[in-house]
């Protein structure tokens, strides 16, 4: 059971308005460092958003410190749990956004759409008419989904509002809107998502509260309408249901999601190339990659972590992000 691993895993975001981030990040890098924390807290004039992992009295310290900051009081988490930390570090960043939109007009404090609960999720999407619509990236959305949606195949969030904007018409037409729904791993990138298309003139717009990851926790697998896993930014790469550990690992060369199907590929060798990159990659690049591959062997034979081989890429901080879950 995951409730029994002893690592407690938090996906945190909140929009409130920071005055001066400058001066709320030492004193929070220090909550986390001297408590044993390790994780991204990304800090915004819009707020903060990340993912920290920690022992029970290490993430119950930092959570007061947040909660104690302006407007975190009613700070809303999503929690899970690793058998082994699954960051190698923590680090308190500061952004102009906290999941970047590129949109700098879009304010979720002034109107998102309309949060439909993990229970009520199948219902909704189930109505016909209704579009479903993956704000997540491309390498996201090929560990997993929900049967129907339709996938933008963005690179970053970044390029959500271009798409949409380019794909209005056939996905809305000019009849009476029809209800959009949307979701994303953790729900942050649909307070933006869903502000931007209220700002297009789109009032039927819904989208997943706690995302992704709320409905594999609370949705019994027999009754769920997800397809495959729940690509994470940590170690843990993926979570199915329950938020139990995937299958997916970590290509070390290009940092993307690696099926059990795609290890079987030639293309595949651990540490050095994957399907998604080997073509992208030339023969002094692989050999770099093997040197680093067997410095991390080496590490470990010592019973030492080559920390620099093995971090995950945030993909550009999107969903939270960032390398959070609550994106």
């Amino acid at each position: 059971m995951t409730q029994n691993l002893p690592i407690r895993v938090v996906a945190l975001y909140r929009f409130t308005p920071f005055a001066d981030i400058a001066a709320i990040q030492p004193p929070l890098a220090l909550a986390c460092c001297s408590n044993g924390v390790k994780g991204t807290l990304l800090l915004a004039p819009e707020g903060i958003n990340g993912t920290i992992a920690g022992s029970e009295a290490g993430i119950d310290a930092v959570l007061a410190h947040i909660r104690a900051l302006p407007g975190c009081a009613d700070l809303d988490v999503k929690e899970s749990r690793a058998e082994t930390m699954p960051f190698h570090r923590m680090k308190v960043r500061l952004k102009r956004e906290i999941v970047t939109m590129g949109e700098p007009a879009i304010d979720p404090l002034s109107g998102v759409g309309h949060y439909v609960e993990p229970a009520d999720w199948n219902a909704l999407i189930a109505e016909p008419g209704t579009i479903l619509i993956d704000t997540r990236n491309d390498y996201e959305v090929s560990v997993g989904t929900f049967a129907g949606a339709v996938d933008p195949q963005t690179r970053s969030f970044r390029d959500f509002p271009a798409w949409f904007r380019a794909h209005r018409e056939e996905l809305v037409g000019n009849g009476p809107p029809p209800k959009i729904a949307m979701f994303c791993t953790g729900g942050i990138r649909c307070e933006k998502s869903t502000a931007f298309l209220k700002t297009e003139g789109l009032d039927e717009v819904y989208h997943l509260k706690g995302g992704i990851l709320k409905y594999l926790e609370t949705v019994p697998e027999a009754e769920s309408l997800w397809e495959g896993e729940c690509f994470v930014f940590d170690q843990r790469v993926a979570v199915g249901h329950g938020l139990v550990l995937g299958s997916h690992v970590l290509c070390h060369a290009c940092r993307m999601p690696v099926s059990v199907a795609n290890r079987t590929s030639p293309l595949y060798v651990e540490g050095i190339s994957c399907p998604a990159c080997h073509d992208a990659r030339d023969e002094s690049q692989r050999a770099g990659y093997a040197e680093r591959e067997r410095q991390v062997r080496l590490a470990q034979a010592r019973g030492e972590t080559h920390v620099g081989a093995v971090l995950p890429k945030t993909h550009g901080t999107d969903d939270h992000h960032t390398p959070s879950p609550s994106s």
